[in-house]
């Protein structure tokens, strides 16, 4: 395959993809960061309420008789949704507050010691499941979750809180909103892609057929014609020419006719169908070109249908000849492999840059003067689509040649 191949197409379909993948990130980056603001936004204000919250504790544990005990009051029953542990200087819990206890009490809510064992060390597991290895003292002076209550002279309470229920749905919401935008997005890239190709799949079903009736017509008309010239005493080898390449267009026209529509698999023998397949290639290339063939001694059968196969090898003959300018090496190889049969055509061509491995098989993908570019895009829909099969290149260096690998499921018998 010669290198540096160019795209008769501008490659609309990858820019497309790309604006389409740009776009999407956009747009996950501004609704996460928009997300993440709002739910600091929310923890500072709740860091706020807990500041009022251990104000008015701390006022109504040292208030006297004017103090507006009714008022301190309401401020800390008004707390029912952000979960809150007191502790007294020796991080011991005396008081709790809105948090789901294991097992459930008779009354609305006992006192930290009326609490059963089971309750008391799920809070206290709570408590310390927020310090880590450090102490509770080093926690309290750099946790912004921990806020120092001075009730007493030389006597102060720790008040522990943790996030409200609605700032942790909130905070994990952006992720759940996060994947099912991914989900989103990949529906509708799937469904561009499933109509892209169903509309391609009906434009090669159309072209094929439509190729296969028009070929019908001059070619019966071609066979007509032998005959007479036959009739005619023209020289027998002329007509045995003519009718040689007569039976050469029928091929090509029955060729076209199964891409058109789904073919029917049959049990082939891959050596012999490989050399089949040489057999028009062999009498049309230069006699510069060896073909050199490395099978193994039991030919092995696989499901194929043998005149799209014998197409297959013919092309990736052909491109390897026009590699290689008419002059150089050929080697057909067959094997088997992790229940797989595959066929390498490896040639000592031009070569093929490795960024171009996939893009070769692109429809309009040629370096060529002449030509649609469509020989390697038939291949692959030959043997991945219709054959459950895979085609890639193996292994190119720039100016020592290439190696097309093709693999096909090996058939299971008893």
């Amino acid at each position: 395959m010669p290198n540096g191949w160019k795209s008769n197409q501008p490659g609309l379909n990858r820019i497309a993809k790309y604006i389409f993948l740009a776009v999407t990130i956009a747009a996950v980056v501004i609704f996460l960061v928009a997300a993440n603001n709002l739910v600091k936004q929310l923890a500072a204000q709740e860091r706020e309420r807990m500041d009022i919250w251990a104000s008015a504790t701390e006022r109504l544990a040292r208030s006297d008789m004017d103090a507006d005990i009714d008022f301190l009051l309401t401020i800390i029953s008004q707390n029912n949704s952000i979960p809150v542990l007191v502790t007294d200087s020796n991080f011991n819990i005396i008081d709790y507050r809105n948090f789901d206890l294991p097992e459930k009490t008779q009354e609305e809510l006992p006192s930290f010691d009326q609490l059963s064992e089971k309750n008391r060390d799920y809070l206290d597991s709570r408590l310390h499941q927020a310090t880590g290895n450090q102490t509770l003292r080093e926690i309290a002076e750099t946790n912004p979750h921990f806020i120092k209550v001075e009730v007493y002279y030389n006597s102060p309470q720790y008040i522990y809180y943790e996030d409200s229920i609605l700032l942790k749905r909130l905070s994990l919401y952006p992720y759940i909103q996060l994947g099912v935008m991914i989900l989103l997005a990949l529906i509708i890239f799937s469904a561009l892609t499933y109509t892209k190709k169903a509309e391609q799949n009906m434009v090669w079903a159309g072209l094929s057929k439509e190729t296969a009736h028009q070929l019908g017509t001059p070619i019966s008309s071609l066979m007509a014609w032998n005959e007479y010239l036959a009739s005619t005493g023209t020289a027998n080898d002329i007509t045995e020419e003519m009718n040689k390449d007569i039976n050469r267009l029928s091929v090509i026209a029955d060729r076209f006719s199964k891409i058109g529509s789904r073919p029917e698999l049959h049990l082939e023998y891959i050596n012999d169908t490989v050399r089949k397949s040489l057999g028009y290639m062999s009498s049309r290339i230069s006699g510069k070109v060896k073909i050199d063939l490395e099978f193994p001694e039991d030919d092995m059968g696989v499901m194929i249908s043998e005149p799209l196969f014998e197409w297959v090898m013919e092309n990736l003959t052909k491109n390897a000849v026009d590699a290689m300018e008419g002059e150089g090496n050929i080697i057909i190889s067959v094997g088997k492999e992790k229940g797989k049969i595959w066929i390498e055509v490896k040639d000592t061509g031009k070569g093929i840059a490795r960024k171009n491995f996939k893009t070769v098989f692109s429809p309009g993908y040629t370096t060529k003067k002449r030509g649609w570019g469509l020989g390697l895009t038939l291949v692959k829909r030959i043997i991945e689509e219709y054959h459950r099969g895979k085609i890639f290149v193996k292994d190119s260096e720039i100016g020592k040649g290439t190696t097309f690998r093709i693999e096909l499921p090996e058939i299971k018998t008893d």
